[in-house]
């Protein structure tokens, strides 16, 4: 982790590309201490509304859980020696309480509750981010659709030209793939997305069985049946739906940058593209990077999938090997959602290059029509 900070932030060489979008810095060091410190703050809250800790304790915990007051490299090197950063937080803001409501600090709960939490918490509001940069896509993809329902392209099967389609209905297929792929998320966002409370084995004692839920209502996030320590199908429903979701942008990047060819010269992007040594090329700067960004994501993925055999109670070293893939995941994800968003709402369509390029023999675009009708009437 680096230093915390009340801004942003600075891009790295690479994230202008590779980071894109707002999800980058909703998975920061200082979106993560900001979910962790909310967190200790409605632990605290929810305990005082049952009586485990005094409500002059809570006010003082949630008084001290400001970010401003702490920094992240030094929470971030100090992690080193108990394995996670919640330890150093808690010693931390136990000291910022005072001796008279130190004690009730983090009561009852397990390092693993606040860092699951919080980590829950930055894919919640990560997420609303992504969904959006998909809707835009889709929306985009949705236009082209209506606009193009009637214009001829030459299909291509195996890379070789077929029969006739329209361009309308290659948008209503990215349209569909997009949609389909934001709907996983969301449900997802909305029903997997739980808080994590437990205590050091997962039993709940000193907790109550009512805690979690509580909990879960102030922060947003879906109420577990048990906790889930070592039970890890949300991290990986989580990443199964960014991987198709990244898999979902890269398709219509992927055409794009065929149609966009020299050779082809079908669409292009409305957007400055140029090369560094050929001034007169217009590369599809937003599709090469939807794709860059989406490329990243299977392996992640594989990472998180992997780490899911967790042992008994407490993984040793799953758990931990989760937190780094997760952010990455997110941003990579949320990176070609919003250049593929960038892409198809700047993309130039060129029906006379389609036309130029058709197959010879008539072409009727009823059939294809059609179906790009009823691909926009499922949708609305």
């Amino acid at each position: 982790m680096r230093r915390s900070s009340s801004r942003s932030e600075p891009p790295g060489l690479f994230d202008g590309v590779l980071a894109r979008g707002p999800v980058r810095d909703a998975v920061s060091d200082q979106a993560w201490l900001s979910a962790l410190l909310t967190v200790e703050a409605a632990l605290a809250w929810v305990q005082a509304e049952v009586g485990l800790v005094p409500p002059a304790a809570a006010e003082a915990i949630a008084d001290a859980c400001r970010p401003e007051r702490f920094d992240v490299a030094a929470l971030g090197r100090a992690a080193a020696q108990g394995g996670n950063p919640v330890i150093p937080l808690v010693e931390t803001l136990r000291a910022l309480v005072g001796p008279a409501h130190a004690r009730h600090v983090h009561h009852g709960a397990t390092s693993q509750d606040v860092l699951d939490s919080a980590g829950m918490l930055v894919a919640f509001r990560a997420l609303e981010h992504l969904l959006a940069d998909l809707a835009g896509a889709a929306n985009a993809a949705a236009h082209l659709a209506r606009t193009h329902r009637d214009t001829l392209l030459a299909g291509r099967t195996l890379l070789q030209r077929a029969v006739p389609v329209t361009f309308g209905l290659l948008a209503a297929n990215w349209m569909a793939g997009i949609d389909s792929a934001g709907r996983r998320l969301a449900d997802v966002r909305r029903h997997r997305l739980a808080v994590q409370l437990g205590g050091p084995a997962g039993t709940l004692a000193g907790l109550g069985p009512d805690l979690p839920g509580r909990l879960a209502a102030v922060l947003g996030l879906a109420t577990p049946v048990l906790p889930w320590h070592t039970e890890r199908t949300r991290i990986a429903d989580l990443a199964g739906a960014l991987g198709s979701t990244a898999g979902a942008a890269a398709k219509p990047a992927r055409d794009v940058t065929l149609l966009a060819e020299t050779e082809v010269g079908e669409v292009a992007e409305g957007r400055p593209g140029g090369s560094s040594s050929m001034p007169h090329k217009q590369n599809p700067v937003a599709a090469v990077s939807t794709l860059g960004a989406a490329a990243q994501a299977p392996g992640l993925v594989a990472t998180l999938l992997a780490a899911m055999p967790q042992e008994l109670q407490r993984g040793t070293g799953g758990w931990h090997a989760e937190w780094l893939p997760l952010r990455e995941l997110l941003t990579a994800t949320g990176s070609a959602a919003a250049w593929l968003r960038d892409c198809l709402e700047n993309l130039v369509v060129y029906p006379d290059r389609m036309r130029a390029n058709l197959p010879p023999g008539p072409a009727d675009p009823g059939f294809a029509a059609a179906l790009v009708d009823r691909a926009l009437a499922a949708r609305s």
